[in-house]
Formats: structure tokens, sequence, C-alpha cells
């Protein structure tokens, strides 16, 4: 992974605009959408700036100590500003690291058309409804794999499907089973298939062989316990994958 991905909250925060043109007023919509303050180069109090055609702009400011962005200029920057697709609040971004914009434009343009105009209200609704999930779900993980499973391909809060109301899921929804499920795979993560992707999306642990590759591990979430050895027969709560390579 070439960058790690961070949102900044960035309201009445001061961000530096050095640049003119339509690119730096592209690049100034967007920090006025995102509730920055926008500020010269002589600004003392911002800790990120962004730059446009000024390469001793950047020397200055980089010699300062910010983090700075120059527009079209990847090999330069601190970091980079993807394409965005925004519903409420629900933001999803996608980043080339500066490789290909027209890429990572192309990309929001389809997610554009995939993600619902109700993802915003989804995500309010879960929020206002955390104290009654703690009160439902009192287990950490039981209420991870409760909101999980609603949220998966199908489930009640599918949410490119249509998603009945929070408070009607909690009124119907309980603790999910454990159960353990065998994914064979090969090294390429591009076959694999929607199932063992969600479910390598979803697992609470993962057991392997120590020949399975590690791009195919990295599909599974950052906090699932892996293990490179076999099932132990008992069985643990939530979701326990055996991965193992395709002879």
């Amino acid at each position: 992974m070439h960058s790690l991905p961070v949102f900044v909250r960035l309201t009445d925060r001061a961000v530096i605009l050095v640049g003119n043109g339509e690119a730096a007023e592209a690049k100034r919509r967007l920090l006025e959408r995102a509730g920055a303050r926008i500020v010269g180069e002589n600004a003392t109090d911002a800790a990120l700036a962004i730059v446009v055609d000024d390469d001793a702009a950047v020397a200055r400011l980089k010699a300062r100590g910010l983090l700075v962005n120059v527009v079209d200029r990847p090999d330069l920057c601190d970091f980079t500003v993807p394409a965005i697709v925004e519903r409420g609040d629900v933001i999803v971004a996608v980043g080339t690291g500066g490789v290909s914009a027209g890429l990572a434009a192309a990309l929001r343009q389809r997610l554009e058309a995939l993600l619902p105009a109700g993802l915003g209200a989804l995500a309010k609704g879960l929020q206002a409804a955390r104290g009654a999930m703690r009160m439902r779900w009192p287990d950490g993980g039981d209420r991870r794999r409760a909101i999980g499973a609603a949220l998966a391909p199908g489930g009640a809060l599918d949410p490119l499907g249509h998603p009945m109301t929070v408070d009607a899921w909690l009124a119907s929804a309980a603790v999910v089973p454990s159960r353990t499920e065998t994914l064979i795979v090969t090294d390429d993560p591009d076959d694999l298939t929607l199932r063992a992707a969600r479910l390598l999306a979803l697992a609470d642990r993962i057991h392997h062989a120590p020949d399975v590759a590690t791009a195919i591990l990295d599909r599974a979430r950052a906090d699932a316990v892996r293990i490179a050895r076999a099932l132990p027969a008992t069985t643990e709560p939530g979701l326990t994958l055996w991965v193992e390579r395709r002879r």
C-alpha cells in the first residue's frame, strides 16, 4: 500500500492554497466544501498546503514542515486528493497516489451510479441507534457481527439493496451464530468469488495454510486474527475461516 488513506476534518482549520487558474479554483471549491479556512503561504497556523505551478513555494512550505499536495506533480506530493463520492456522512474516496487522476475519476463515476442517495440516512440511523445496539448486544464482538450480517449483501440493512429502517432491524435482529467455513483460493485476488470476498471481509479469525498468498489475506478485515495453522477442534465465537491454496 503506497499511502495510508485518512479523512481529515478541516472545518475552520487553516489550509494554505498557492496558485492561480482553474486548477487552483477547483481545489478552492473542494476545500470550501470541507469547511477549511483558506489562507496564503505566510500563514503560520496551517499544517496542510496545496500548490499549483510554484516549485519555489513547494520547497519553502516543505522546509517549514507542512504536508504539501502539488497539483499534477505526484512525485512532489506528501499527500494526494482523491476522487470523492459523497452521500451525506458517507464519503467514498478513490485514489491512485497521483498516478492516474483519470482512472480515479472514472471509478468515481461508476460509484456515483452504484451508491444510492439514502446511504447518508442509513449512516445517521446507525449512529442514532448506538445506545440501543449496545443494550441489545453488550458484547462488542456480538454487536459487530450483528451489524456486519445486517449490512452484508442481502442483509436487512444492505446499503445497496432496499434496507429496512434501523429500528425495524433492531426489533427483529438476533445474535449471529458461530460458524466455520473453508475457502480454497489461488494466489490471485481477482480469482476470488463474491462469496469468498464477502467471507474474508466478515471473518473474525482466519486459519490458513502457510503458502496462502499475502494478497489474499489482505482482503480480510485489518483486525481479523490470522493464524498460520489448521482449525482447532473447538468452535470459536463468530465466523472462522480455514483458507488453503488450490493445488
